[in-house]
């Protein structure tokens, strides 16, 4: 898998003042914020890549379409902010992973219509997003989520900003019994449990995810172990069941069929994983 770098020479540059909550920067340098652009559909995707590339302040460093592709771009490119459709990140434990990453973005949840309550904009603010927007939020606004995230302020769209005060959005004391929902495990998956599991969901075997993942089948062997204990599965399948009815894995039919990464604007340099 090809990862496709924007930044010249591969770097990026850090200048920014105190005021937008980078210490060590100069006040009076000029900085660009960098951003991850992870969107399911083809014409939003393009589209806030559009809109990005036009501030004077702002760059994509890539977009991608998928959860794992998400988790890559975090680790190899090390955006500023990612701008996180939330039909992939279903229960937040996304969100949790891209923020809990030791070179972490500030995400910035783009809700749809249907993740619109309550409950799910608080999981995301207690898994360390930055700003939420809806996803049909006019440009401006996605804008100002970019800009006040990248000051290392919180942003919440006024649209959505009386949800998160609502009664439902306080977590249950107690999930009841026979309501038909799955509760999510006790423990929650590392990132590198993470990308075992949606590679395992893709029907993958021990050696090819070492392979993909750059990892010793032992060690493939260990995580897959830690899954099945944390997610109280059988095996591989009921661990996968788990994994989507949980909403830990999503699948979405706009969503790209590979993993790659693709860079908006030319000329790149390749990052292989």
């Amino acid at each position: 898998m090809k990862v496709k770098d924007t930044r010249p020479s591969g770097q990026l540059h850090r200048a920014l003042g105190p005021a937008n909550g980078y210490p060590n920067g100069s006040s009076t340098a000029k900085r660009t914020v960098t951003v991850g652009v992870v969107e399911t559909v083809p014409l939003y995707r393009d589209g806030l890549t559009a809109l990005i590339e036009r501030t004077s302040w702002a760059k994509v460093a890539a977009h991608s379409a998928s959860q794992q592709g998400a988790l890559l771009m975090n680790e190899q490119l090390t955006p500023d902010i990612v701008l996180l459709d939330s039909g992939l990140a279903p229960n937040a434990h996304l969100v949790e992973l891209l923020t809990a990453h030791k070179l972490h973005a500030r995400v910035v949840v783009l809700v749809r219509d249907a993740d619109r309550n309550p409950r799910y904009l608080a999981s995301c603010m207690r898994a360390g997003a930055h700003g939420a927007v809806p996803r049909t939020a006019e440009p401006q606004r996605v804008l100002e989520a970019v800009r006040q995230a990248a000051r290392a302020h919180r942003y919440l769209d006024p649209a959505l900003a009386s949800l998160v005060t609502h009664p439902e959005a306080q977590p249950p004391a107690q999930r009841r019994a026979g309501d038909g929902e799955a509760p999510p495990p006790r423990v929650p998956l590392s990132r590198r449990e993470y990308q075992v599991m949606q590679l395992i969901a893709e029907g993958q075997e021990n050696a090819a995810i070492a392979k993909e993942l750059f990892l010793s089948v032992e060690t493939v062997r260990t995580h897959v172990k830690s899954i099945l204990r944390k997610l109280s599965a059988r095996d591989r399948t009921h661990a996968v069941s788990i994994a989507f009815r949980t909403g830990m894995l999503s699948i979405s039919p706009d969503a790209a069929r590979d993993d790659d990464l693709a860079a908006p604007t030319t000329p790149t340099r390749p990052v292989r994983r």
